[in-house]
């Protein structure tokens, strides 16, 4: 997956680099990495609350 945008400054002008989920944004001069956690709410289920 692509984004469309970078999340510190807002350019679309991103490059993707070698490690897989990667990018570059040559206009802020930053790199970071995005990673997809699933599909659906997380569950609130802790330690006190029974199932």
């Amino acid at each position: 997956m692509a984004p469309f945008y970078c999340p510190y400054c807002g350019e679309e002008n991103l490059e993707p680099r070698e490690e897989h989920g990667s990018w570059f944004c040559p206009d802020c001069v930053r790199s970071f990495t995005l990673k997809f956690l699933g599909v659906g709410t997380p569950g609130t289920v802790n330690k006190e609350t029974p199932r």
